[in-house]
């Protein structure tokens, strides 16, 4: 015992080496980190690249002498005289006013008042045409009495409502939202329609087993199963809506882009021309991104990618 102690005396401590770790760096925030942020800034590049191979085409051909620059000027060409194109607009919304000077403050102002005409007539024919929709598949005696006289006005063409408008609401901003308005109010009211007669059974037994009751039931299941339908459907109409509204200025506001592009085709005015159908274009392309962001937002639970990508 007493030798084992002394062996096990001399026995020399072995030292333990504790490995060093280096510090733990926080990694630096980047895109790759940010899917969102990442695919905000492909879908930028891929836009300003597109544009930008618009416009080269377009300056390309110009350059091989394929397009009459009178007719068809290039960007580079309607857009080298911005002071002399902004004389054309005008801060006052009032038929017959002349731009004293231009500037951008007025090219703002024309852009905010057709703006302004687009979004009230599309609010207000989206929860029109909610409401209706609702109305008619919920109410048979109103269906019965409303769904043929829907059936019968819904394929009759925007700009064909454009006297009517005129003669009911005479000339200034009611006629530009009124066709707005009926552009889309016929789509939504009839999809919304579609949309709700589909919704699952299943979602409707459900929600009477936890014991929603009617309201409950169609703003809680019923609205965020059609939400998704009824996006798609104002987004194909957004465009015809900026069509209509354009229409609608030529010839029933007197004000507005619109009046600036039929007053560019009486003068024969290509680069006003141009450069008004570029503005419309930038905001038509704005406006579609906005739905895009909203419908992201409030339709939470849909898959970013469309679910089967």
């Amino acid at each position: 015992m007493a030798a084992t102690d002394a062996s096990l005396g001399a026995v020399a401590p072995v030292p333990v080496r504790v490995a060093q770790t280096a510090p733990t760096s926080v990694p630096s925030p980047t895109p790759a980190r940010y899917p969102q942020l990442r695919s905000a800034l492909a879908t930028l590049g891929w836009s300003i690249a597109s544009l930008g191979l618009f416009a080269g085409l377009w300056e390309t051909l110009w350059a091989l002498g394929f397009l009459n620059p009178l007719l068809l000027p290039p960007p580079h060409l309607f857009l080298s005289d911005l002071p002399g194109t902004l004389t054309y607009f005008d801060r006052a919304n009032r038929i017959g006013s002349r731009g004293g000077g231009g500037g951008v403050m007025p090219l703002l102002a024309t852009i905010g008042w057709t703006t302004m005409r687009v979004t009230v007539g599309l609010v207000l024919g989206f929860v029109g045409g909610v409401l209706v929709g609702a109305l008619l598949h919920y109410i048979r005696l109103f269906r019965n009495l409303v769904l043929p006289t829907v059936l019968l006005l819904a394929p009759i063409s925007p700009v064909a409502w454009l006297p009517v408008a005129i003669f009911v609401f005479g000339i200034g901003d009611v006629p530009a939202i009124f066709l707005v308005f009926i552009t889309l109010f016929f789509a939504i009211a009839l999809t919304t329609s579609a949309q709700i007669a589909a919704v699952p059974v299943t979602y409707l037994n459900v929600a009477r087993i936890m014991g929603a009751d009617s309201r409950q039931t169609f703003f809680r299941v019923v609205l965020p199963a059609i939400l998704p339908g009824l996006f798609m459907t104002l987004r194909l109409n957004l465009f015809a809506a900026w069509m209509v509204v354009l229409i609608a200025e030529a010839v029933g506001v007197g004000s507005g882009l619109g009046q600036i592009v039929s007053l560019a085709r009486s003068t024969f005015n290509a680069r006003l021309s141009f450069f008004t159908m570029a503005i419309i274009g930038l905001l038509g392309f704005s406006f579609d991104w906005a739905l895009r962001q909203i419908q992201a937002r409030m339709l939470w639970w849909i898959a970013p990618q469309g679910g089967g990508r």
